[in-house]
């Protein structure tokens, strides 16, 4: 990253601005601080912001203010893109977007009040067609009147029939029947001299009768349908015609608002970063940041638009800058997808190490060994490439799927190096046989293996610490961490001589070693250099999880295939191992990528990694 200011007559700030937002590599620094000194300050102040520019600043926020309660009344559909030049038609906009926002205001809520109406009205309807079946062949005479009820408890209806027995004896009729959303619907025929002592014994039952508006007061049932089914049908024309009708003027002035908007919010991220400059009576200062390979490509893109009138020189960077450096993650193509992963955490600081090439080289063997199955790895791949085609616009989720691929083929490598198919199923089918190990016999030199590979793993970090350490030309944080490699490889030769490996005479020339380091090692990491040296040890053990973990997987395959030969039926058999296998393919997605996180998170980045770095947030053109 390359620490640069820019100079240049003030009349051209707005156009050098255009140019490096175009570009989208330029990161305003809206500090003074480490660019300008202190003989300077009499000089060079912040910039202030004309009349003029105030003024277009206000004028374009309220325009955007406008277009967006424009936009809230347009419905959500894809519309073409605009290609007419927003500057030409700006004063247009800005004369008739205040009668477009009332007439979509007007018709917004004028449809949203018809389809209320509509909702509550094909609610009435829904109960007066239940209603309706149950009224057939039920006639209709002058001191016959008729209740309807909502019952919400099937049970209910015995107990009402037994009330109603007593209040009007055989003088009345109770039908049901289950509406289209499962409430019972009740219909109750009676005479009319009896009606209202009914609806009060309803009243007393908690018993709800069917309330409708009050325009239906006084029609009979089939008056009531008959009225709802043609304002129903009303409303309903109503409704499309007025969605109509706003979705012909979203579809004709929608694309020439967000043309608009976009070159708004472009010309007021300019306004914005102009906040940031500095400048004297004549000239401009802007003062930022820019990848250092961009750096002649801006100069020349900016020497031949002035023509030498604008001047970018790259500054020292600082100690004290350190703080302040954006971070930017540029990885090869290969590690790329592996960001995802990195920014998970807090940035590195511009001092430490990208940690992605390393997640990148090692998440997918651990991921690899813990699973090492081939058959499960051709279909991680199978689902993995599914995912990349299927999901082609997020970009999340295509680095998850490259980095699943990438770690499916390392299943199958390890696959074949363990021998495994569908657990042991390849070497009933046709003859698989482990390379170098087999995972389910051989768990003690699985063990040595893995907590072999953490060794080198730790080790690794602390020496990528000490580089880290050298270049910050820390002397006692470097030493300290040289010690620690030392004192882990030298227990390591303990152990190993433990195992008959080596010779036992030489355990005690290394044990004399760590002694000696001991009191260095409290000198130089302060009196926690012991529970560091403790937490090494444990990092290390932590390792052996790979085995662990890989063990149980390979046990389930192992079961699965077990169920299968004992169900005594081939389809049976077939289901039970496929269930299994589904489930130990899932859990053997989820546990090697959590662990092997883990283990890089955990274990290895606090050996070399510091966090507290400053995102690069570049200008940006947004059209």
């Amino acid at each position: 990253m390359s620490k640069v200011e820019i100079v240049g007559p003030k009349g051209l700030l707005q156009n050098v601005l255009s140019i490096l937002q175009e570009s989208g590599v330029f990161q305003v620094e809206p500090s003074s601080i480490g660019f300008i000194e202190r003989a300077d300050e009499r000089y060079i102040r912040s910039f202030m912001p004309d009349e003029r520019s105030l003024s277009e600043r206000l004028f374009l926020e309220d325009m955007r203010t406008k277009i967006d309660e424009l936009f809230s009344y347009l419905p959500q559909i894809s519309v073409r893109i605009s290609y007419i030049e927003p500057v030409s038609i700006i004063d247009i906009v800005a004369r008739t977007i205040d009668k477009h926002i009332t007439a979509c205001k007007d018709m917004h809520q004028k449809r949203n009040a018809l389809q209320n109406e509509l909702d509550e009205f094909n609610r009435y309807a829904a109960f007066l067609d239940t209603l309706e079946s149950l009224m057939e062949g039920v006639g209709q005479a002058p001191d016959i009147d008729f209740i309807g009820l909502s019952i919400k408890n099937r049970d209910l209806v015995e107990h009402l029939k037994q009330s109603l027995t007593l209040l009007a004896g055989e003088g009345f009729e109770l039908l049901t029947a289950t509406a289209a959303d499962g409430t019972t619907i009740g219909l109750i025929i009676v005479q009319k001299n009896l009606s209202e002592r009914i609806k009060n014994l309803l009243s007393d039952e908690h018993i709800p009768e069917l309330s409708f508006p009050p325009a239906l007061n006084g029609l009979t049932f089939s008056e009531k349908i008959k009225y709802l089914r043609g304002s129903i049908l009303r409303l309903s024309s109503e409704v499309e015609a007025l969605e109509s009708e706003i979705e012909r003027f979203s579809r004709r002035w929608k694309p020439v608002y967000q043309r608009v908007k976009e070159w708004i919010n472009y010309r007021l991220s300019i306004v914005k970063a102009a906040a940031s400059v500095f400048e004297t009576r004549m000239c401009f200062f802007i003062y930022g940041w820019l990848p250092s390979e961009e750096l002649g490509e801006i100069r020349e893109k900016l020497a031949g638009a002035f023509g030498g009138q604008v001047v970018l020189e790259e500054k020292e960077i600082c100690e004290e800058d350190l703080e302040r450096v954006p971070v930017a993650l540029k990885n090869p193509s290969y590690f790329k997808p592996f960001e995802l992963f990195t920014r998970l955490l807090p940035l590195p600081r511009y001092t430490s190490i990208d940690p992605t090439p390393l997640i990148g080289i090692f998440f997918p063997i651990f991921f690899g060994m813990i699973l090492g199955d081939a058959g499960y790895g051709l279909i991680l791949i199978l689902f993995s490439s599914f995912i990349k085609k299927r999901f082609k616009a997020g970009k999340n989720i295509q680095d998850a799927a490259r980095i699943l691929f990438i770690s499916a083929v390392y299943s199958v490598f390890f696959g074949v190096l363990y021998g495994e198919f569908f657990g042991e199923l390849g070497q009933v089918l046709f003859g698989l046989e482990p390379v170098c190990i087999e995972r389910r016999t051989a768990i003690v030199p699985m063990l040595y293996f893995t907590v072999s590979l953490g060794v080198f793993h730790i080790t690794l970090g602390h020496f990528l610490g000490l580089m880290a350490s050298i270049r910050k030309k820390a002397g006692r944080e470097a030493l300290f961490r040289f010690l620690n490699i030392v004192v882990i490889l030298c227990v390591t030769a303990i152990v190993i001589t433990l195992s008959g490996v080596f010779p036992a005479l030489i355990a005690r020339p290394i044990i004399i070693v760590i002694l000696v380091l001991t009191p260095i090692l409290l000198f130089t990491g302060g009196l926690l250099a012991p529970f560091e040296l403790l937490k090494n040890i444990g990092n290390i053990i932590s390792y052996a999880r790979i085995m662990a973990i890989g063990l149980t997987s390979v046990l389930l395959a192992f079961v699965a295939n077990r169920f299968a030969g004992m169900a005594g039926n081939i389809v049976i058999g077939v289901i039970v191992a496929g269930l299994l296998h589904l489930l130990n393919i899932i859990t053997g997605v989820f546990a090697p990528t959590i662990h092997s996180l883990r283990l890089h998170y955990v274990e290895f980045f606090s050996k070399f990694m510091e966090h507290g770095g400053r995102r690069f947030e570049p200008m940006r053109k947004e059209i």
